[in-house]
């Protein structure tokens, strides 16, 4: 009996960590990034499967479509997280006003690596903060990647008011790649957002974000309005979809996108 027993706490045991899992900690969608990491030895992929921007100049109008942007995220601490970012296949279409050429470029985007450092709340519950630095590497095609290294650091930031409504903030600095795609500049602002939690499987949030950029050819600063949806059908995979839209002349007028993500 005492043999049966032992069999059957084993085999319940792995059930058990299954249900400690903490909640889904996605980053996508939306302007803010979650200050929550991956669980330990959980492997997490976020896909953009569809990204398309619109971005109206006086003389010109570009079109930019995303397919297979993608995130993996690894928990290798119980606050601790490495990730790998690509961009698979980017677009861009512009076309000039005056003259009707359309200038075409197709290609992969730049690699990005960079770690978390949860502070406080991995799980994001309550209040919770983490450090994020990354780099990107120059591995894009000219017109869709940068053309040259970047790097930066974030510092998500959130903070549950109740149940159903959060604040998030996520400020950031960085050593952006220069508009002609030579050198970096310093660039550094916050998203700013308020989440909401509509049930146990659907969430939305509506986020600001400000950045000034002081590229040598240039000041200017970036203001963004967006919004979202989520929907977890389960508790290791979400779908969400979005919208964002430019404030000023600096920022794409309008940028729609839907994706997924999922955790093993």
């Amino acid at each position: 009996m005492k043999q049966i027993f032992l069999l059957g706490l084993l085999i319940a045991t792995p059930a058990w960590a299954e249900d400690s899992l903490r909640d889904l900690c996605a980053e996508r969608p939306g302007l803010d990034t979650s200050a929550c990491t991956v669980d330990p030895r959980h492997f997490q992929v976020e896909v953009s499967l569809g990204d398309w921007a619109l971005d109206r100049q006086i003389d010109s109008r570009t079109d930019t479509f995303v397919a297979s942007d993608i995130s993996a995220r690894y928990g290798v601490g119980n606050s601790t997280e490495i990730r790998l970012g690509w961009m698979a296949y980017g677009h861009s279409r512009t076309r000039d006003r005056a003259t009707g050429a359309v200038d075409r470029v197709s290609g992969t985007g730049d690699i990005t690596i960079g770690l978390k450092q949860n502070l406080s709340s991995p799980s994001g519950d309550g209040f919770s903060m983490a450090l994020l630095p990354y780099a990107t590497l120059p591995t894009g095609k000219n017109g869709i990647g940068a053309g040259d290294w970047g790097a930066g650091i974030l510092l998500p930031t959130s903070y549950a008011l109740t149940q159903i409504f959060t604040l998030e903030l996520t400020p950031e600095w960085d050593a952006a790649v220069d508009g002609d795609g030579k050198g970096r500049h310093s660039a550094y602002g916050s998203a700013a957002g308020l989440g909401v939690k509509l049930n146990e499987q659907w969430s939305m949030s509506m986020e600001g974000q400000l950045i000034r950029d002081r590229d040598s050819a240039g000041h200017s600063t970036h203001a963004l309005a967006g919004a979202y949806l989520a929907w977890q059908p389960k508790g290791g995979m979400q779908f969400d979809a979005g919208a964002q839209a430019g404030l000023n002349h600096t920022m794409p007028d309008v940028e729609v996108y839907f994706g997924i993500t999922e955790k093993f």
